[in-house]
């Protein structure tokens, strides 16, 4: 039997199949959680995108946040306290809701864990002021991905926001790129980063936010990281 089938647990196939040993087994959890390791395999770059994403924040009081997934690190405290407003987390996987749990225990009056999958959320319509997305679509399929982003444009309301953090178009003049055994190890790593490279963010989130009668205001706030390797990108959505 193949070592994923004992984590698939409720989970999608393709998160067990290639990230069992990141997300969903203990020790990996305990591993992946040191910040030394999230900054080597953010090449040092994992400071600055945090600060670069929580600097976009919403902070009003009534605002209600939505963060899709748990991530590794700081993220999840820091926009706790720095928001000081109702924040929920959802995540597919039990172990990552628990070391949530165990980062967060101090902001338990406003912050809500749940356990549900990103392509199909239980929140209803036009639910939330923010959704935040930090490096999670670059890890999914492209069919995935399309339906996260029909779900995020649901439950976004309008006169919101939807911020991500993620990679950059494809960095053809990176130099890590351009080293192609570096480029060869990450596409084994991240199998489905080569496909989100191609991907056009704006427009798919522009289709699915038009299919639920809401649309972009403007054009994105895009800023870039590490020789615009990394892009942070917040998404304001037109008021009715």
């Amino acid at each position: 039997m193949r070592i994923y089938r004992k984590f698939l647990d409720g989970v999608p196939e393709y998160l067990a199949r290639h990230y069992w040993w990141a997300y969903l087994w203990d020790w990996g959890i305990w591993f992946f959680d040191h910040q030394p390791v999230i900054n080597a395999i953010l090449f040092r770059q994992y400071d600055s995108l945090l600060e670069k994403t929580l600097a976009r924040i919403e902070t009003r009081p009534d605002a209600r946040l939505l963060q899709l997934t748990c991530v590794y690190g700081k993220l999840t405290p820091s926009l706790l306290s720095l928001a000081r407003n109702e924040v929920h987390l959802c995540d597919i996987a039990t172990g990552q809701l628990q070391l949530a749990d165990r980062k967060t225990r101090g902001y338990a009056a406003r912050r809500h864990l749940a356990r549900m999958n990103a392509e199909c959320l239980a929140y209803r319509k036009d639910a939330f002021d923010q959704v935040i997305v930090f490096f999670l679509f670059h890890e999914m399929p492209a069919d995935a991905r399309q339906r996260t982003y029909a779900e995020i444009a649901r439950v976004v309301r309008p006169g919101g926001s939807v911020l991500i953090t993620e990679y950059a178009e494809t960095p053809l003049r990176h130099w890590l790129y351009r080293f192609p055994p570096f480029r060869w190890l990450l596409g084994y790593l991240e199998p489905f980063l080569p496909g989100f490279w191609r991907e056009n963010v704006a427009e798919k989130l522009s289709v699915a936010l038009g299919l639920n009668g809401k649309a972009p205001e403007g054009v994105p706030e895009v800023e870039f990281c590490f020789s615009d390797f990394y892009r942070i990108m917040r998404f304001n959505i037109a008021a009715h």
